[in-house]
């Protein structure tokens, strides 16, 4: 058994076991902070994009006119400005149609809006449930590769006569590396799990608050039309 306890040493001296489950937290680690990092410019950019649409919203600028600049606009709406255009849009299709009253004009916008949203929520929401998965299942993950290469290492204590703690530890540290990665891999995991599903959840509150305040908007536009109409 070696005795050298440097971190290469142990990984490499360890098990075919254990080193297949170093592998997997290492595969999981990678992917984790590769999910966290675009994750964090996703909501960034999302955050920012909420931020600056509402602000030209509240600004006094027309309704239609700011549905013209999206609509012209090359890239494809998303966000708060995706539910608007969404429900703008099936507001003046609906209102085409002189056999359906305001209300029903009203509520079809609000259903376009709400498809949008929940389309807009699952975008962000993308792959959040990884990194669940990893956060709470690294660790048991780890602590069966830190089983195994000390059972094994106890095992092959029973082919000496006298066992020391200079045959036991480097079993036992090379073992408790893969609860070590385990933990290495669930805590980032674990943190960004948390902060990122609460950003999310507060985009989903100010997406459902506006959609609210826009569908109020339609319907005194919608009573306004019907009320002109001859």
């Amino acid at each position: 058994m070696n005795n050298d306890l440097s971190l290469i040493s142990l990984i490499l001296d360890a098990s075919l076991v254990v080193k297949a489950v170093m592998l997997m937290l290492l595969v999981a680690s990678i992917a984790s902070w590769a999910i966290i990092i675009e994750k964090s410019r996703l909501l960034k950019r999302a955050t920012g994009a909420a931020d600056e649409f509402e602000e030209t919203f509240w600004s006094g600028s027309d309704v239609s006119e700011i549905y013209r600049e999206l609509a012209d606009s090359d890239e494809s709406q998303v966000g708060m400005a995706g539910i608007f255009e969404s429900g703008y849009r099936e507001f003046g299709r609906l209102r085409e149609d002189r056999a359906i009253n305001a209300e029903q004009i009203v509520e079809g916008s609000r259903r376009s809006m709400r498809v949008s949203q929940v389309r807009e929520v699952e975008r962000l929401e993308q792959n959040l449930a990884f990194l669940a998965t990893v956060g709470s299942t690294s660790p048991y993950v780890g602590l069966f590769g830190t089983v195994w290469g000390i059972m094994t290492s106890f095992q092959a204590l029973g082919n000496v006569q006298a066992a020391t703690l200079a045959l036991v530890a480097p079993g036992i540290a090379e073992a408790l590396v893969a609860t070590a990665m385990g933990l290495f891999a669930a805590i980032p995991a674990v943190i960004a799990f948390n902060r990122y599903a609460d950003i999310v959840g507060r985009l989903e509150v100010r997406y459902d608050t506006f959609a609210e305040e826009f569908s109020a908007i339609l319907q005194r536009h919608a009573a306004h039309l019907y009320r002109a109409a001859p």
